[in-house]
């Protein structure tokens, strides 16, 4: 089954990773509304995590707003995975057309503001507005929030100053392998540091 083998190599990149000596490292999986529907998806997971040693803490699963129409099949595998040890976060987030109401049955840990919003902060007071919101809301249910497709100092700037937890994009890095990341892992982080060490925050 592919799914099990994009599962496995990513949860045994990260033990590579580990085994190298680099610190601790999240991957995040993508799952798609066939997989949540799959009868052994839980079991797939945990025999996964269990036969690559990885500490469930360490994966992410993610998920789609569109996949939340079901809400209580959602609820229950996630649930049931969440139950694993595992970190759920919903991507894209802001994209999708159902109803908010299930931020408050699914065991979400962490939002992924949608690029798309991002990218338009400076610019487009909607999209201002937008990221706003999530991040308050965010933060009165006590989830994490990942702002996508930073390419921008300014970008970068209102969100550290609005207090987002966690920031990517093109201005820290693009998309590379596992063996890059491994071998720039501290030029990479020293870079990233210059960058979050130079801008200036504002108040907002």
């Amino acid at each position: 089954m592919f799914f099990v083998s994009v599962l496995e190599t990513a949860c045994k990149q990260v033990k590579s990773w580990e085994a190298a000596g680099l610190p601790p490292i999240k991957v995040a999986v993508n799952l798609s509304l066939g997989q949540l529907f799959q009868q052994n998806l839980v079991e797939i997971i945990h025999n996964v995590l269990e036969k690559t040693q990885l500490e469930p803490k360490y994966l992410q699963l993610e998920i789609t707003e569109s996949m939340t129409i079901n809400i209580d099949h959602m609820t229950t595998i996630l649930h049931k995975l969440k139950a694993l040890g595992v970190t759920i976060a919903v991507d894209d987030f802001g994209t999708g057309y159902s109803s908010l109401s299930y931020l408050k049955d699914f065991p979400i840990d962490c939002l992924k503001i949608d690029r798309s919003f991002v990218q338009k902060i400076q610019s487009n007071s909607t999209d201002k507005a937008l990221v706003d919101m999530i991040l308050s809301m965010a933060k009165h249910l006590q989830l994490k929030v990942v702002a996508e497709g930073i390419e921008e100092i300014e970008q970068l700037s209102y969100l550290v100053a609005s207090q987002c937890d966690t920031i990517q994009g093109f201005l820290f890095s693009k998309p590379i392998s596992p063996r890059t990341l491994q071998e720039n892992y501290q030029t990479l982080h020293n870079d990233a540091k210059y960058i979050l060490d130079s801008i200036t925050v504002s108040k907002v």
